[in-house]
């Protein structure tokens, strides 16, 4: 069965070591706190068409997020980076390149960009300023095919060591039909997005999963849930190597009682892992969701986070 591994608990913040960057989707924002939860700063404000992924590359300076674009969609997200300090804000997918984009990943050391593609059914990549946008996995085409949830790619990270992408597919609200899959990078030789045979099924049957992150070194998938309860509006752990992939018994409940989980970073050598939902609070708890604190509350809608330490 599905376990349970804590109950929300309020616990002491550790002494500061990082900073936090998140989003408010319907108020247009970037925010930027510190990992105890102080020092709230907007950073980006008037933004229109509804954030929802942020990765930050503190190398370049740069933090990059995604713009589902309309709502209801019509098809013209975008994405956009910035400095740290919110200026200098560039368009660098333009609006229409992608349908509604999601989380999104870096990949520093090649100088791509990754993201899923909810109603447009697709898992994205590009060149780090937004040149050579490319259609890796398809998994439907056109209006009668979107309007199928199970269909919607929405969370995505990267295994860069064995060149592998997973993400997640929602299924309907509450539905009980979400997914997690796996696949190589590299499109297999002769193959095209839609029809390529390597794709792996980890988990079937979730309540709806959304964004997701990876403990490589420790070989786990963790994952958000905005489905029902008690299986959603979750945290949730799992192994990455595993199978069959349904009716599979070693998912951990990390924690529970959001108000539609969303976003998550992970701190790996600070056994945190911090999390946000649409009602508008960050938490942190420790990588076995022990110690659950609430960080924030009243921040807007918020969806994506990134972790950054200092």
């Amino acid at each position: 069965m599905t376990s349970i591994a804590s109950v929300p608990t309020r616990a002491p913040a550790p002494a500061t070591v990082g900073r936090l960057f998140f989003l408010d989707l319907i108020g247009g924002r970037i925010l930027t706190a510190n990992d105890d939860g102080s020092d709230v700063r907007v950073i980006v404000n008037g933004l229109t068409k509804h954030p929802d992924g942020i990765e930050i590359d503190v190398e370049t300076g740069y933090m990059y997020w995604t713009n589902m674009g309309s709502f209801p969609p019509i098809g013209d997200g975008s994405i956009q980076r910035a400095n740290l300090d919110g200026s200098h804000i560039t368009t660098i997918v333009p609006e229409g390149a992608t349908y509604v984009p999601k989380q999104l990943e870096l990949d520093r050391k090649n100088g791509k960009i990754y993201w899923s593609d909810r109603e447009g059914m697709r898992i994205m990549r590009a060149n780090i300023d937004g040149s050579e946008i490319e259609t890796l996995v398809e998994t439907g085409r056109g209006d009668t095919d979107r309007r199928d949830q199970r269909r919607w790619c929405v969370g995505i990270a990267l295994d860069h060591e064995r060149g592998q992408m997973y993400w997640t597919q929602k299924g309907g609200d509450d539905a009980g039909l979400g997914q997690i899959f796996r696949a190589p990078i590299a499109m297999p030789i002769g193959q095209r997005p839609d029809s390529r045979t390597d794709i792996e099924l980890l988990f079937d049957a979730l309540p709806e999963p959304i964004d997701l992150a990876l403990d490589l070194g420790r070989r786990l998938m963790y994952w958000t849930d905005r489905g029902a309860p008690p299986r959603g509006n979750t945290l949730n752990r799992a192994p990455m190597d595993a199978d069959p992939p349904t009716n599979r018994t070693d998912v951990t409940i990390l924690d529970t009682g959001l108000k539609e989980g969303i976003g998550l970073a992970l701190d790996l050598k600070g056994d945190r892992v911090f999390f946000t939902d649409l009602g508008g609070s960050v938490y942190r708890a420790r990588l076995d969701g022990s110690a659950m604190t609430t960080l924030l509350e009243h921040q807007g809608t918020n969806t994506g986070i990134a972790y950054v330490k200092a």
